[in-house]
């Protein structure tokens, strides 16, 4: 297995154990795969919770961008309620395992079919 297979193993453990989510492995990959470079990254494989500029840049960045969801309150709500289910004490959020959650929550499993 290479670095990558580990790292969805890993996010697809976070999910099931720290979220309570069975994973669609299928999804988590394509994800995964979205992610790019990023995933190997230490800093930017995850997310910050706690840092409202982080969390600006994942509405910006994923939901309105790649997403194509329109700007608003509900963006924001979205990504706290995912940060609260992953847990905030939680040290290491993983960006893929976010971005996941974002995507179940709004249905957008399409944009990675």
């Amino acid at each position: 297995m290479g670095k990558r297979d580990d790292l969805i193993a890993q996010y697809a453990d976070d999910l099931k154990s720290k979220c309570g989510m069975s994973p669609d492995m299928d999804l988590l990959t394509k994800v995964t795969i979205g992610c790019g470079p990023s995933i190997y990254d230490a800093d930017a494989s995850t997310v910050a919770g706690s840092q409202q500029s982080e969390l600006e840049t994942v509405k910006n960045n994923f939901l309105v961008k790649k997403l194509g969801l329109a700007d608003g309150p509900q963006l924001m709500d979205a990504i706290n309620a995912v940060i609260e289910t992953y847990g905030r004490s939680e040290r290491n959020k993983y960006r893929t395992v976010v971005y996941y959650m974002l995507v179940k929550h709004f249905g957008k499993e399409s944009v990675y079919k």
